[in-house]
C-alpha cells in the first residue's frame, strides 16, 4: 500500500493528506525522506568547485519532503496527539536529531561552506544571499563542526538526549493536565460564576459520564473563568494548587529531575562550544546580544513596574478585606477580587463584554481587519483535509485574487492538544526556479467552547489572544522571500513577536471592534460607552503584570545563565530567584518551573525575555499607526513590506529602522502600560 506521505499530495494547493495519514506511515516515510535528504548532501557535495549556488543555495533547498513531513507529525503531536504518537515521537525524534548532526558535523561539506564564507566579500551577494550565507556558516560553528571528533561524539549523545528530555517534559506536562479534575455535586457552590460557564462545567462532567455535577479541569476555558468568578474560595484554592503543582508531586510526572537533566546537557553543550553558559550561545544570535543586556532591559522594566505593582496589590487587598474581611490575600484570591475591583471602577467585567464576542464574528473581525490593513480574503475550502473536524481550512488570497496561503484554524481544547495557544506551519514559502511555493499556516487555541445553549462566546483576553496568534499568522501568509530557513517567522527569537503583539492593539480600536463587536442575540454593535471603558481599563494592574513578566524572564535566565550544577532544589532556586518578583503571599508545594514548557519544551530557553522587549517594539511602531490611521494604508504596506513579508532576509534592527525611521524607543511602551507620565 502507497504511503501517503511519500505519494505527492493529490490535495488542493499540495497541503497535507490528513484523512488518508495513519500513525504506521511516519516512521517509514521519515527514514525514506532521510535516504532523500542524504542524497542531497551526497550531490552537494559531489560538486568540483564550491560556489553560493550549488552549496549553500543547495543546502537551504535540500530535504524539502523531510522538512513537510516533521512539521505534520510533530505539529500533531502537539494539537491531536495520543499515547501511539507520543510513543513514535519517542522513536522518530533521535532519528531527526541524528540527522541533524550528520550535516552539521559532517567536516567534508562544512569546507565547503567554510570555503564560500571565505569569499563572501567577493560574491556580490544582496542582502538576502549575504544573510543566508551567515547564517549557514554559523549554523555549522554553533552545532559543533569545528569540534574534534570526540567531542563531536559528545555533542551528538547531549543532543539525542535533549530531544527525549523535552519530549518527556511536554508528555508529562499534558498528561497531568488531562489527569486532573474537580467535580461539584452542589450548585451553591458555584456562586458567582456566569451561567454560561456553569453550562461548560456540567457539559464537561456529562462528557466524563457525571451527571448532575459540574466539572472543572486545568484547560484555560475552565479554570481561568473559576479562578475569576468563583466565590467559593475552597474551590479556587482547589484549583490553584492543582495547576501550580502540575509535575511537581514527586510521583511518575514529576518533571524536577527532568528539568536538572535539561539544564546540565544544555550546559554541557554551550561549554562544549566555548561558551561560558546557555544564555551566553542563545543570545549571540539575538538583538539583545549578552546575558547582561537582557539582564539590564529586564532589571529597568522591574525598576519602573514594581512600585505600581505593589500599588496594585495593596489596592486589591484593602478591596478583598473591605469587601469579605479578607485579612490576608492569597494568590487563589487575586484574579477574582481584581475582577470585582476592575467591574467596581470600570463597571466593567469581561461577562459584559462576552455577549459581544461571538467566536464567529471575532474570526471575522479578525479576517476584515486584515482585509482592510493587507487586502487579504479568507475563503473557507471543505476539499482541504483537516486533522480534526472542529478544525477549519482556509484559502487565502490578496486583493486581486492571487493565492497567497493555506491557513488552518483550530479553536477548542481536547484531550489530544496541549494548553496555550500557538502559530505553526506546515509549509514555508519560498522561491525557486521562479515558482513561488506558497505557505501553509496553522493557529491553535484553547478557547470556551460552545454549550448546548450558548454559541462560544470568548473574554476580551481571548479576542486579543486570537489577534495576537493571527498576527503570528500574517508573518507566515504574507512571506516573501528566497529561501524557506529565512521566511515568515525565521526571525531572530526576540523579534518575532512584534507582528503578533502589535496586532492586540487593534483590539483596543473603535475602528476595529465595530467591525465585528455586536451582541450574539440581538445583533447590537458593541455600545461606544463600552468601547471607552475598555479603553480605560487597558492599564487596570499593568504593573502588576509586568512584574509577573518581568519574574518569568528572570527565572528564565537564572537557569540558563549559570552553572546548573549549583541547583540542588528546583523548587528552593525558583523560590529564590522569585522572591524580589513576589508580590503575594508564597504558597508551599506551589513550583511554576515544572510546567514551564515555554522554556524546557519550546523554543524560548533564555528567550522569555522577547516578550517584554517585542513590546517596546510593537508599543512603539503602532504609535506611528496611531499617528497616521489605524488602517492608513501606506503605513499597512510599510509594515507589511520590511516587517511581515521581509521575514530574516535581514538584521531585525535594519528591518525596523526601515519601517519606523528610527531605532525604537521605550517610552511607548512606558506610556502604554502607565509606567509613564505622558
Amino acid at each position: 500500500m502507497l504511503n501517503p506521505l511519500l505519494a505527492n499530495f493529490a490535495t488542493p494547493f499540495d497541503t497535507a493528506p490528513f484523512h488518508l495519514i495513519k500513525p504506521e506511515h511516519y516512521v517509514p516515510a521519515i527514514q525514506q525522506s532521510i535516504g532523500e535528504a542524504k542524497a542531497d548532501i551526497a550531490k552537494i557535495k559531489e560538486e568540483a568547485l564550491p560556489t553560493f549556488e550549488n552549496t549553500i543555495e543547495a543546502l537551504d533547498r535540500s530535504g524539502k519532503r523531510l522538512g513537510i513531513i516533521n512539521s505534520i507529525f510533530f505539529n500533531l503531536n502537539s494539537a491531536e496527539t495520543n499515547e501511539e504518537i507520543q510513543k513514535l515521537a519517542r522513536e522518530i525524534s533521535p532519528l531527526l536529531t541524528q540527522h541533524s548532526n550528520d550535516i552539521l558535523l559532517d567536516q567534508e561539506l562544512f569546507q565547503r561552506v567554510a570555503q564560500v564564507f571565505s569569499h563572501k566579500e567577493t560574491l556580490r551577494l544582496d542582502p538576502e544571499q549575504t544573510t543566508l550565507l551567515e547564517k549557514t556558516y554559523k549554523s555549522f560553528v554553533r552545532n559543533g563542526a569545528n569540534l574534534s571528533s570526540e567531542k563531536a561524539d559528545d555533542m551528538r549523545n547531549i543532543d539525542q538526549e535533549l530531544a527525549q528530555l523535552s519530549l518527556k517534559f511536554g508528555e508529562n506536562v499534558l498528561a497531568e493536565t488531562n489527569k486532573f479534575v474537580h467535580f461539584v455535586s452542589d450548585e451553591t457552590e458555584l456562586e458567582g460564576l456566569p451561567d454560561g460557564i456553569k453550562e461548560a462545567a456540567a457539559q464537561i462532567a456529562e462528557e466524563k459520564d457525571e451527571l448532575g455535577k459540574w466539572a472543572f479541569t486545568l484547560d484555560y476555558p475552565s479554570y481561568v473563568p473559576a479562578m475569576t468568578y468563583a466565590k467559593n474560595r475552597e474551590l479556587r484554592k482547589t484549583l490553584f494548587q492543582a495547576y501550580n503543582t502540575k509535575c511537581a508531586k514527586g510521583d511518575e510526572l514529576d518533571n524536577q529531575q527532568t528539568i536538572k537533566d535539561i539544564l546540565n546537557l544544555k550546559y554541557k553543550r554551550a561549554n562544549l562550544l566555548g561558551y561560558s553558559s546557555h544564555s551566553d550561545f542563545v543570545l549571540e544570535e539575538r538583538m539583545a546580544k549578552t546575558p547582561t543586556e537582557v539582564l539590564s532591559f529586564l532589571e529597568s522594566l522591574l525598576e519602573k513596574a514594581k512600585p505600581k505593582a505593589e500599588a496594585e496589590v495593596k489596592e486589591v487587598a484593602a478591596f478583598a478585606k473591605e469587601l469579605d474581611g479578607i485579612e490576608t490575600i492569597e494568590r487563589w484570591d487575586f484574579a477574582y477580587y481584581s475582577e470585582l475591583l476592575k467591574k467596581a471602577k470600570y463597571e466593567l467585567d469581561d461577562e459584559i463584554l462576552r455577549p459581544y464576542f461571538q467566536l464567529e464574528k471575532v474570526i471575522e473581525g479578525v479576517f476584515l481587519t486584515t482585509q482592510k490593513l493587507y487586502g487579504l480574503q479568507f475563503i473557507p475550502n471543505k476539499d482541504i483535509p483537516v486533522y480534526h473536524p472542529e478544525v477549519t481550512a482556509y484559502e487565502v488570497r490578496d486583493r486581486n485574487g492571487k493565492h497567497v496561503s493555506i491557513f488552518y484554524a483550530d479553536f477548542f481544547p481536547r484531550a489530544g492538544k496541549r494548553n496555550g495557544a500557538w502559530m505553526t506551519s506546515y509549509r514555508g514559502q519560498s522561491l525557486e526556479n521562479g515558482e513561488d511555493h506558497r505557505p501553509h499556516i496553522s493557529i491553535v487555541c484553547n478557547f470556551t467552547k460552545p454549550t448546548k445553549t450558548k454559541p462560544s462566546l470568548l473574554t476580551f483576553n481571548e479576542v486579543t489572544t486570537l489577534f495576537h496568534e493571527f498576527g503570528h499568522a500574517l508573518h507566515g501568509m504574507l512571506a516573501k522571500g528566497t529561501y524557506e530557513s529565512l521566511t515568515g517567522t525565521s526571525v531572530y527569537w526576540d523579534f518575532v513577536e512584534l507582528p503578533s503583539q502589535i496586532f492586540e492593539n487593534w483590539c483596543y480600536e473603535k475602528e476595529c471592534l465595530d467591525l465585528f463587536a455586536q451582541h450574539y442575540q440581538t445583533g447590537e454593535k458593541i455600545p461606544s460607552e463600552l468601547i471607552d471603558k475598555i479603553k480605560k481599563a487597558a492599564n487596570f494592574q499593568q504593573g502588576y503584570m509586568t512584574v509577573r513578566q518581568i519574574s518569568f524572564g528572570l527565572l528564565d535566565m537564572a537557569f540558563h545563565s549559570r552553572n546548573p550544577e549549583t541547583i540542588e532544589s528546583i523548587a528552593a532556586f525558583e523560590r529564590e530567584i522569585m522572591k524580589r518578583t513576589d508580590l503575594l503571599p508564597k504558597v508551599p508545594g506551589m513550583l511554576m518551573s515544572t510546567s514551564f514548557s515555554h522554556i524546557f519544551q519550546g523554543g524560548y530557553s533564555s528567550g522569555y525575555y522577547s516578550y517584554k522587549w517585542a513590546e517596546v517594539l510593537d508599543a512603539d511602531a503602532f504609535e506611528l499607526f496611531q499617528e497616521k490611521g489605524v488602517f492608513d494604508p501606506e503605513t499597512a504596506e510599510a509594515f507589511q513590506k520590511n516587517i511581515l513579508s521581509a521575514g530574516g532576509s535581514e538584521h531585525p534592527s535594519i528591518l525596523y529602522a526601515r519601517f519606523r525611521g528610527r531605532a525604537p524607543k521605550q517610552e511607548a511602551l512606558l506610556k502604554r502600560a502607565g509606567l509613564l507620565q505622558p
